[in-house]
């Protein structure tokens, strides 16, 4: 486990996607949880996406406390993917967060940001935290999507649309509405987005699991002219 208790002045430059599953009304979650359950098809979703990666190299999932310690202990640190987990009170002399083998643990977002920018894969391995970083994903909670996109390296967001009205507590900081439109971000089509996963038809239309319909998106920063 590597971590960290300074925080770089320089910024980092390598661009990132946020993925998300979100209402309407942009609602997230609900009590430190989500408010649906049973979305199988929409998990393996998130997991083949972040997953693919180019040759030789791997992704990397980036996320707050409070979503690692989400996840089942059993899928943790989530697998074939480089784990960094970004706790405000994690210290190099802290030992109370266990993140086992294969993760990472830094005190901000930009600090994750500059390590995963300058990692370089210096030996053949079959250990996903010693490759060169492909894709990088922000996957949670609030404020960790809050201090991503206030950077301009944020380019993209996977937006899985719950179509179902669930009362949430948490809500994502930006407006992606149905119709397509949102401040700073213009939704791209469905093959666009098939493009840019790599995913099949199957990611096409609306999707029903246990009475919750929902449908994949993909939004792209408008870049200032």
């Amino acid at each position: 486990m590597s971590t960290s208790s300074t925080t770089s002045t320089m910024a980092p430059n390598k661009e990132f996607t946020l993925i998300v599953a979100a209402t309407n009304r942009m609602g997230v979650g609900k009590g430190g949880g989500l408010p649906w359950t049973g979305l199988r098809k929409e998990m393996a979703y998130f997991a083949r996406v972040t997953k693919r990666a180019g040759p030789g190299k791997t992704n990397a999932v980036v996320m707050g406390r409070k979503t690692w310690e989400s996840i089942p202990l059993k899928y943790r640190p989530l697998a074939k993917r480089a784990n960094y987990m970004i706790s405000r009170t994690q210290s190099s002399n802290s030992s109370d967060i266990d993140l086992g083998p294969d993760a990472h643990a830094g005190t901000s977002l930009t600090d994750a940001l500059e390590k995963l920018e300058f990692r370089t894969q210096s030996k053949e391995t079959n250990n996903e935290n010693e490759k060169e970083i492909d894709r990088v994903f922000i996957i949670g909670g609030g404020q960790i999507y809050t201090a991503a996109l206030e950077l301009k390296q944020a380019k993209r967001i996977l937006l899985t649309r719950i179509l179902e009205d669930f009362e949430c507590d948490t809500y994502f900081p930006v407006e992606l509405k149905e119709d397509g439109t949102g401040k700073d971000w213009r939704r791209r089509d469905t093959q666009a987005l098939r493009e840019w996963t790599g995913e099949g038809e199957d990611v096409e239309g609306v999707k029903e699991e246990g009475g919750v319909k929902y449908i994949f998106e993909m939004w792209e920063r408008v870049e200032e002219s």
